[in-house]
């Protein structure tokens, strides 16, 4: 298809369906544009030095103007006619980055800016280093399917999940900036059916790991009581700042910039809370609550849940940090929270309440939720001392 393009026709094409398409510039012989099912737009020139048709890339648009474009194709095309197209100094498509360095490009000029779970992302990424030092371009649908079978053969399916999804958006990227034409994961879908959690914890599990937070002391101990008590994320209590906390008036204000759907969320904090954060001594001139160092927040959680497991049956179903989540949720929901409040609590973008209501009010629901948490670490209280005085009973008995 030929065209004269413009700014305007050049905004307006569409994504190709199936395949990319090209549109030839009627105005400079050779220039065209190639459009990918991304919507990604890639100008390049033809040409025929020596007799041998050869295609040029010339840059990516909008970063390449229709006018830098056309006057590139230009001297591309002069530089042919004098005989000059073949000196050092002449302009060709340079071979593609290797996905081992196109990777820590990635994450500092797109993750980084955009993803708070950037280094989680960075970590899913090396499953890819066996093609670390193959160009991006020549990386096939098979390179990224066996790297995708040896994660489940591994015994790990949902992480095949994760590297794919980290890989496509990689590769999304560099489409959207030209690197490649297309995306050779665009088709591939997640290897593995995933199946929603549902775990939450028994009363006896709570009460073990309750204990537990008693052996475990500072650091862990207080935070692992914050992690049940508050229902809130396991980096957002971890991370837990002393500049977030009134305790005077028992308020953990947390920042868009540490939320996961990056919305500002008020916790009202029960006194069973505000007492275990009052007990606790703050490293010199540090503001993370829980940290070993005063230079960053507690890490190891691995570890944490190694020694938590080995206190609870063998028998003990498999169970996650995120799953304290749920079981604070589930633990209101039986003593009568409502379920707008419980959203309200966890920071659910479910919630009834969002777009300009959400960043100009506050404190939405904020007696509903200091309510709902007081209940919740009431029952926290019961379940956590039953058998201490199931056993003294029985004991007076």
């Amino acid at each position: 298809m030929k065209q004269m393009l413009t700014t305007k026709s050049l905004d307006a094409m569409p994504p190709a369906t199936i395949k990319r398409y090209e549109v030839r510039d009627h105005k400079v012989n050779g220039l065209h544009v190639r459009v990918s099912t991304t919507g990604a737009k890639v100008f390049y020139t033809l040409v025929r030095p020596n007799g041998a048709r050869r295609r040029i890339k010339i840059g990516p648009y909008p970063v390449v103007s229709l006018a830098d474009a056309r006057r590139r194709a230009m001297e591309i095309a002069r530089d042919v006619e004098l005989g000059e197209f073949e000196k050092p100094s002449a302009v060709s498509e340079a071979s593609a980055e290797t996905l081992g360095e196109t990777i820590p490009k990635f994450i500092e000029l797109h993750a980084k800016p955009n993803t708070k779970d950037w280094k989680r992302t960075e970590s899913v990424l090396h499953k890819f280093d066996g093609l670390k030092d193959r160009p991006i371009d020549q990386i096939k649908r098979q390179d990224v399917s066996k790297v995708l079978d040896g994660i489940i053969a591994n015994g790990t399916p949902t992480r095949a999940n994760r590297a794919l999804s980290a890989i496509k958006k990689l590769m999304n990227w560099c489409v959207m900036r030209g690197d490649i034409e297309t995306s050779p994961v665009a088709l591939l879908r997640p290897p593995t059916r995933e199946i929603p959690r549902d775990r939450v914890l028994s009363d006896d599990e709570i009460r073990t790991i309750w204990h537990q937070s008693d052996a475990e002391g500072y650091p862990f101990g207080p935070f692992l009581k914050l992690l049940i008590m508050t229902g809130q994320r396991r980096a957002e209590v971890s991370d837990m700042r002393w500049s977030e906390l009134n305790l005077d008036e028992g308020i953990w204000e947390l920042p868009a910039s540490r939320v996961k759907n990056a919305r500002l969320h008020i916790v009202p904090l029960p006194p069973l809370a505000v007492d275990i954060l009052r007990s606790l001594h703050r490293f010199l001139d540090s503001d993370f609550v829980f940290t070993t160092t005063g230079r960053s927040a507690i890490s190891g959680f691995g570890r944490l849940k190694e020694r938590i497991e080995a206190t609870l049956p063998e028998n003990t179903p498999d169970w996650r940090f995120h799953d304290f989540r749920r079981t604070a949720s589930t633990g209101m929901a039986k003593i009568g929270v409502a379920p707008h409040v419980i959203d309200a609590v966890t920071n659910h973008k479910s919630g009834v309440v969002s777009g300009v209501g959400a960043t100009y009010n506050r404190y939405t629901y904020f007696n509903e939720k200091r309510e709902a948490l007081e209940l919740w670490a009431n029952e926290l209280t019961k379940i956590t001392t039953e058998r201490s005085e199931t056993s003294a009973g029985r004991k007076s008995d």
